[in-house]
């Protein structure tokens, strides 16, 4: 198994995504370091499904170079994934310095270490599908779109996008003479929905806390469209493209999107309507009539790339992925093991998605001997 052994270097690890992506790096055998801020709320999945305990984590800020430079020397990776971000746009609105020091700087502290760390072979640097500049347009966008962002938060993911391009053609090109040839990638990737989420102004968060408690939610924008999807879906795809950079270099190097099934691309509403739906009694969600601001209307990603190129294509349908979701915060919420529903859900999930491979394999063959 390729991953059973590596050492993996993964920034961000105590947030939500970073906490499931820890948790399937270790169960595929990796040697994992993580660096990261403090885990960013209370409940955390870092801590509730005692994340830390297969891994070695390190408590530190990727604006904090020479630290970031030392932890990586010290651990010496084979492969970066580089998480930690600041992630919500709201908070970018009310701290936009913060915003840009931890997206755009944090992204070249990052790359600025690998490129004192001989042993890294690959790095894939996370940002969003909210890199794009927004047309509101009714198909996705390609990873040669434009980039842009019209609150903070987008836009510096748009120019960490920049730099992760300006550092992979000035230092780690396949034909640099001063250092070492780096396969490096961005990963794009729409909304993430799954158990363990506990962030402010998130909508599956807000809703379990609502109706856990029998408030009434208040929503911001019901008719916003996006690109729903299980957090397990786009980590397989950076799995994928990770071994990919590490095995075959530069030849994946470059944007990358990993979203849903277009049938999957739909409403805030739609959202609350299925989760209330399946939680019951009490669900009560209300229109928040109030000033807020500015957010897109409409959001979604053209996966052709990763699905030729890689062989990746979501698995489950977003039914499926509410189900999943709405079943772990039960879990949670009645005192149960959260690690073991976490390591459970993937391992479920791993043998769905290799069983849907299987079965396309097969039907490509069928048509190709037609």
């Amino acid at each position: 198994m390729f991953w059973r052994g590596k050492k993996v270097f993964l920034t961000g690890h105590t947030g939500f995504k970073g906490s499931w992506m820890s948790l399937w790096l270790q169960s595929l055998g990796a040697e994992v370091t993580g660096y990261s801020l403090e885990p960013p709320t209370s409940p955390s999945l870092f801590e509730s499904a005692s994340v830390a305990s297969g891994m070695r984590s390190i408590t530190g800020d990727v604006c904090d170079l020479p630290h970031l430079k030392q932890t990586m020397a010290e651990f010496k990776p084979e492969i970066v994934f580089h998480m930690a971000a600041q992630s919500l746009v709201r908070v970018s609105y009310e701290d936009p310095i913060l915003t840009y020091q931890t997206n755009v700087m944090g992204t070249a502290n990052v790359l600025e270490a690998v490129r004192g760390t001989e042993s890294v072979s690959a790095v894939l640097v996370i940002t969003t599908d909210k890199c794009y500049e927004n047309q509101n347009w009714y198909w996705g966008y390609r990873e040669i779109d434009a980039l842009g962002g019209h609150d903070p938060y987008s836009n510096s993911k748009a120019c960490a996008e920049l730099v992760v391009s300006a550092y992979r053609s000035s230092f780690f090109a396949a034909d640099s003479r001063t250092t070492h040839c780096v396969g490096i990638a961005s990963a794009r990737a729409g909304n993430v929905i799954g158990g363990g989420d506990w962030a402010q102004d998130r909508l599956v968060p807000d809703i379990v806390r609502s109706f856990a408690e029998g408030a009434v939610l208040k929503i911001r924008n019901p008719q916003a469209i996006r690109p729903w999807q299980h957090v397990l879906e786009p980590l397989r795809g950076y799995l994928m493209l990770a071994q990919k950079l590490y095995e075959d270099g530069t030849a994946f190097g470059g944007g990358w999107n990993f979203g849903p099934d277009s049938r999957d691309v739909q409403s805030v509403r739609w959202i609350l309507e299925k989760i209330a739906s399946a939680w019951g009694s009490p669900a009560a969600w209300e229109i928040d009539e109030g000033e807020h601001p500015h957010e897109a209307e409409m959001l979604q990603l053209d996966c052709s790339k990763a699905a030729q190129q890689l062989g990746w294509r979501p698995v489950l349908r977003l039914p499926e992925a509410l189900s999943m979701t709405i079943e772990w915060y039960r879990h949670f919420l009645t005192g149960k093991n959260a690690r073991e529903k976490c390591l459970e859900q993937i391992l479920a999930y791993r043998a769905k998605s290799d069983r849907e491979i299987s079965e396309t394999s097969v039907v490509q063959k069928n048509v190709t001997a037609v």
